[in-house]
């Protein structure tokens, strides 16, 4: 199966947000999503990419997104596919793997 090549990044800090208690960390959504979308889509030809926003950062759109958390626009940790928007705070699998068939990704039986 050709899928089409597809970005996930996720924006997050080490501390956990204040408005999703008993959300897992930022890192942890990073790990816990790759590892499910993996296993969904083994043949998956998704780049993953954790963006800390405490951290220094050059891209100026990670930067442009990383304020914008830090001003209380969005929650994080912040995922996002292709640019859109998918979830931010407490991340649900299912919002996830829609849009990834939305991008013509299909679970192989």
């Amino acid at each position: 199966m050709n899928q089409k090549p597809l970005t996930i990044e996720i924006f997050g800090a080490d501390i956990a947000c204040a408005s999703c208690v008993n959300a897992p960390s930022s890192k942890d959504t990073h790990e816990w999503l790759q590892a499910a979308i993996d296993r969904k889509f083994p043949k998956n030809n998704i780049t993953f990419t954790y963006i800390d926003i405490e951290q220094p950062i050059e891209n100026e759109k990670h930067r442009d997104i990383a304020n914008r958390i830090t001003e209380d626009e969005f929650f994080y940790p912040l995922v996002m596919i292709n640019d859109e928007m998918i979830g931010e705070g407490y991340i649900q699998l299912k919002s996830v793997y829609a849009a990834l068939e939305k991008y013509g990704y299909t679970t192989e039986i």
